[in-house]
């Protein structure tokens, strides 16, 4: 009986190693899949941020933290003090009130406490706006351009090719697609590219913005702006104009799909010969500074 309770043991034990090595075994295969798979999106019932495809939005995410910090513990501090002062000055605890009505000490205090909470913060947050600025060692540069209500991208530095990108309707949308997120033709980037973005306005003022990837930047009629953003995992990334633009801004999205250089390079031979006119010239784009010109207000500005 105890060989047979002593099998019976070790048998379950094995059991529980084998499932352990199984299980194991397909987090080991399913996180590169996951990772590969990662998708810049809204979640129905999302709260806080969307999750961080890049450089730019980790430190977004990092200092978004940092100031949910700062705020957590003085909404605690004011309810915790606001609640010593309904008890310990009640009427029944405190029936004759003092009639001070200055405390140089108190009042140093909480004019020189704020100061410094609020040097706390700025001092990461310049940090951030000046990182977010201008793209350092730009391996790419594309030209964005906001008009009514589409979006035009041009590679200056890969031909010089430029096309537009519409939204899709929802009557169109294949299965699995995201409704008023998807495009005809995506913005494609290789992974880990730092990508310098130059802004412009066709028409009023959009905002091109994508918040996984922490990138937003107006795009204003005669005016070149620079932002860059870069993507370290391969995926989709989606966002939308959130400036009122007109009558169609709420169906204005931006997709941004992020792969690999081999595939980038692969997308780029085909996209010279899509988007090339009948003469074999890359059509211009409208309102938008020419490549070299566009690069040289690049490098003028950083």
């Amino acid at each position: 009986m105890k060989v047979f309770m002593a099998k019976r043991r070790a048998f379950g034990l094995g059991r529980l190693v084998a499932g352990l090595a199984a299980v194991a075994m397909g987090l080991v295969l399913t996180v590169p899949a996951l990772a590969e798979s990662v998708v810049g999106a809204p979640a129905p019932w999302g709260v806080g941020l969307q999750p961080s495809g890049g450089p730019i939005k980790d430190r977004i995410s990092s200092f978004n933290d940092m100031v949910f910090a700062i705020i957590t513990v003085i909404t605690i501090f004011v309810l915790v003090l606001l609640a010593y002062c309904v008890w310990r000055f009640s009427a029944n605890r405190n029936p004759n009130p003092s009639t001070t009505s200055h405390h140089t000490g108190l009042e140093i205090a909480w004019t020189v406490i704020p100061v410094l909470i609020l040097v706390v913060i700025a001092i990461p947050s310049f940090r951030l706006i000046y990182y977010q600025d201008r793209a350092v060692d730009a391996d790419l540069t594309i030209n964005v351009q906001g008009r009514q209500w589409y979006w035009n991208y041009t590679y200056v530095d890969q031909g010089n090719f430029t096309f537009d990108s519409y939204p899709i309707q929802t009557a169109d949308l294949k299965p699995g697609q995201l409704r008023n997120l998807e495009v005809d033709n995506e913005l494609v980037i290789p992974v880990g590219a730092n990508i310098r973005i130059m802004t412009t306005g066709h028409d009023v003022i959009h905002s091109f913005f994508v918040p996984a990837l922490g990138v937003q930047k107006y795009t204003i009629p005669g005016r070149s702006m620079e932002t860059w953003m870069r993507a370290d995992r391969a995926g989709i990334y989606y966002g939308q104009c959130n400036q009122i633009c007109g009558t169609n801004h709420w169906f204005m999205p931006i997709a941004v799909r992020a792969v690999p250089r081999a595939e980038f390079d692969t997308w780029v031979a085909d996209a010279r010969k899509r988007f090339a006119q009948a003469d074999g010239s890359a059509p211009a784009i409208a309102a938008a500074p020419a490549a070299q010109e566009t690069l040289q207000i690049a490098e003028a500005r950083r």
